[in-house]
């Protein structure tokens, strides 16, 4: 059975999905076929149902929770750290609401934290890999960053005014789910027990093969030094990564608790993990 499997193409997504690439576990009959875009597309894509199975901003998973299910490994949680906000000097929270500011597409998490930690404020989307520069130049006074960014902001002259992540953990006590990976519904309870868990597999057989499934991530390190993106990696591709855990599902479930406080969706959201 085929599996179109979206992923952004970063080395953390490689990692975790080096396994299927390299034919190092058992697919039980799948064959997957990567589909690689940044994640505003696969969140746009996912509104049409397009993929199998997808990551996916936690932000976007309301929208199409009626024909996809969360699976329960495979999320981006970052624990006291984030997208990061970052602009030419540090600026306040009462500065920040009165620039404006540029970020990697509305739908993302990214996004919708920023929203609860500043309310109301001004903004431009623009892809998330032209953010840095974008600042730099002046052409905005801030921007929020993510993937590869929140590790090389200083390098390039700039300074943090809030780390999301960090905000979020004094805030609430839990890691910051960002990412999620998601399958189609109308899959089948069955067919959708067992991708799960040969995807399971796949994260799991790259953290007990970490040197191989780097050297495989690397490619995909859009400039970072060998240094850098195993710490990137290492920040987003962990245990809660391979199992969500009670403490991961807790966290689900109060972001999209404070979504919907702050009106973020027109209908109530449903958390649900395939089985």
């Amino acid at each position: 059975m085929l599996i179109r499997l979206g992923h952004s193409p970063d080395p953390d997504d490689a990692f975790m999905f080096w396994a299927l690439a390299s034919g190092a576990i058992d697919t039980r009959g799948f064959e997957f076929e990567h589909v690689l875009q940044d994640i505003q597309t696969l969140n746009e894509w996912a509104l049409e149902g397009r993929l199998e199975v997808t990551a996916l901003s936690l932000h976007s998973y309301p929208l199409v929770q009626d024909e996809y299910v969360l699976l329960p490994h495979g999320a981006s949680m970052g624990s006291g750290y984030g997208p990061v906000l970052v602009s030419q000097r540090p600026l306040t929270r009462a500065e920040l609401r009165d620039v404006e500011i540029a970020v990697p597409g509305r739908m993302t998490t990214a996004f919708l934290v920023l929203r609860m930690y500043l309310g109301q404020f001004r903004y431009r989307e623009m892809p998330f890999d032209e953010i840095l520069d974008e600042v730099k130049a002046g052409r905005a006074a801030a921007g929020l960053l993510i993937h590869e960014g929140q590790l090389t902001y200083e390098a390039e002259g700039l300074a943090k005014s809030v780390d999301l992540g960090e905000w979020w953990l004094l805030e609430t006590g839990l890691p910051l789910p960002l990412g999620v990976n998601v399958a189609r519904r109308d899959l089948g309870e069955e067919t959708l027990r067992e991708l799960s868990d040969v995807l399971r597999d796949s994260i799991a057989a790259g953290l007990a093969n970490r040197r191989k499934a780097m050297a495989y991530a690397l490619q995909y390190g859009r400039g970072l030094d060998d240094e850098l993106a195993d710490r990137f990696v290492g920040m987003y591709v962990n245990d809660l990564t391979c199992d969500y855990g009670d403490e991961g599902r807790e966290a689900v479930q109060e972001l999209l608790s404070r979504a919907e406080a702050i009106g973020a969706y027109d209908q109530p959201v449903r958390v649900e993990f395939v089985a």
